[in-house]
């Protein structure tokens, strides 16, 4: 049953997608509605999988590579949904369903199997630092789909009233990354001096966490201080995704360290 949920998710996601695309290609407003709907269909079969996993496994799901890409994915649509209905937002739905889907993807081409929790992961830490770290990734990937929005109106048509909307929300979007991020770093340096006696032990992924921490930062302070706007932050955001999805998938799958144990042990079970 949790397969299909899992792989129904993703067919739905894929569905919503492609009549999406063809809704705004053809302007077919009813392709753009049955889109939006498919696309909340999904969005529930990857809840209930998210639910029923956790149910099984008797514990949050996101204790391995497979489960955080799971929650990484809903966490772009969870907040794609917010956007929708409470700020009736239609300009980030396209790229944002791309994203959605493409995560929850690569979810499936990890293991699948649910193994009871390593004694590193018991920890009352274990979903909050994990969990923002989700939905700041979430964030940091609406902003890229935000920012390949504006760039391609603004191609169109550089006095787009809708080009200062969509330059705030790019700003706001990293700033809620950048502010769930740090309380990721703030409370996995609290977890490793716990597990490890050391807030910080140079591993690569608190090291890429760091890297990716200061980079959207420095974005920031350029934003605040009126350097970085328009064009510049689309194109900012855009850039910055790379760096986010190897944070995600490079370091853990390429680069041994501490926080390589989802990946391992998955694959050693």
């Amino acid at each position: 049953m949790l397969d299909v949920f899992f792989f129904g998710g993703i067919g739905l996601y894929f569905l919503g997608m492609v009549l999406r695309f063809f809704g705004q290609v053809w302007k077919k407003d009813g392709l753009t509605k049955a889109s939006w709907m498919i696309f909340m269909a999904g969005f529930a079969a990857h809840t209930v999988y998210l639910v029923m996993r956790g149910i099984q496994a008797g514990r949050v799901p996101m204790a391995n590579q497979f489960e955080f890409a799971v929650m990484f994915s809903w966490g772009i649509s969870v907040i794609l949904v917010f956007l929708h209905y409470r700020l009736g937002l239609e300009w980030i739905t396209t790229v944002a369903m791309i994203m959605a889907w493409a995560i929850y993807l690569y979810a499936a081409l990890l293991p699948r199997e649910i193994h009871e929790l390593m004694p590193a992961l018991r920890s009352v830490w274990f979903v909050s630092h994990i969990g923002s770290a989700a939905f700041a990734y979430a964030s940091f990937m609406l902003a890229g789909a935000s920012g390949i929005r504006y760039i391609l109106i603004h191609k169109k048509d550089k006095e787009d009233e809708r080009l200062p909307e969509i330059d705030y929300f790019i700003y706001r979007l990293i700033a809620i990354g950048l502010l769930l991020l740090t309380v990721t770093i703030v409370i996995g340096a609290i977890w490793a001096e716990e597990a490890w006696s050391s807030f910080w032990t140079w591993d690569p992924k608190e090291v890429w966490a760091l890297i990716t921490w200061i980079l959207y930062a420095i974005c920031l302070h350029l934003r605040l201080s009126r350097k970085m706007t328009g064009v510049k932050m689309a194109w900012f955001a855009v850039i910055a995704v790379p760096v986010v999805l190897f944070t995600f998938i490079g370091v853990n799958t390429i680069i041994p360290g501490l926080h390589s144990y989802g990946v391992v042990l998955s694959r050693l079970m």
